[in-house]
């Protein structure tokens, strides 16, 4: 890891190990903040799902340990990545197969959205958004949290009420999908709802049909 990513991560603004868009190993960093390029996710392996199932719980509390660079590859595959290449088939069930949410990744120093098809952390916003993220002061310290946006135009022509039903529901398909994974991994994860959406979405440069969901906080243990 060259000096300058080194600072970079103990100012919290990038995440340790990882590379920006078209960059190898050992070339600078640029002053403006880049894309990510995540680890290639590992798709095998972890604990069976019944394991997984007995032991997923929620947790408030987060040690001040950020996730590893694999281990995000990993989550983000697990939330709502591609399985299915051929296809463009996701990990996550969605409604009429819109795949409207989007996954924004907050960190201590920078905010992304997921790009599941290139594999990369692609940068909205720099400086600390997590506060924004919950109402409740845990979600401030956690080393990571991610907020689901839903598109409502990909739901196309159907009633205010259903999509929003359908966005509701696809938020919650990939948040579980979260959950099991924390659970196989051993990791700290609340979902949560309580988010001042109007100011979260300002921050975050959401377009006038993009809709904050819900939030999720993930880390370590305490």
């Amino acid at each position: 890891m060259n000096s300058s990513l080194g600072r970079s991560l103990k100012a919290g603004l990038l995440v340790p190990g990882l590379l920006t868009a078209g960059q190898t190993a050992g070339e600078p960093q640029d002053r403006v903040l880049p894309a990510i390029v995540l680890p290639a996710p590992q798709t095998e392996g972890g604990t069976p799902l019944m394991q997984a199932l007995r032991r997923r719980h929620s947790t408030r509390e987060f040690a001040h340990k950020p996730v590893e660079p694999q281990q995000l590859s990993n989550l983000l595959w697990a939330a709502f990545g591609i399985n299915r290449p051929d296809t463009g088939g996701r990990t996550a069930p969605s409604a009429h197969n819109a795949q409207e949410i989007s996954i924004y990744v907050v960190l201590p120093g920078a905010s992304y959205r997921y790009d599941p098809a290139a594999n990369k952390l692609v940068p909205v916003h720099a400086g600390d958004l997590r506060p924004l993220t919950g109402t409740q002061p845990f979600a401030g310290e956690a080393p990571l949290n991610l907020v689901y946006v839903a598109d409502m135009d990909k739901l196309g022509r159907d009633s205010d009420e259903n999509r929003r039903f359908y966005a509701i529901a696809d938020a919650g398909h990939i948040s579980e999908n979260v959950y099991l994974f924390c659970a196989s991994e051993g990791l700290a994860v609340v979902v949560r709802g309580s988010i001042d959406r109007p100011a979260l979405a300002k921050a975050l440069g959401l377009g006038p049909s993009q809709r904050v969901m819900l939030a999720q906080s993930v880390g370590f243990p305490k």
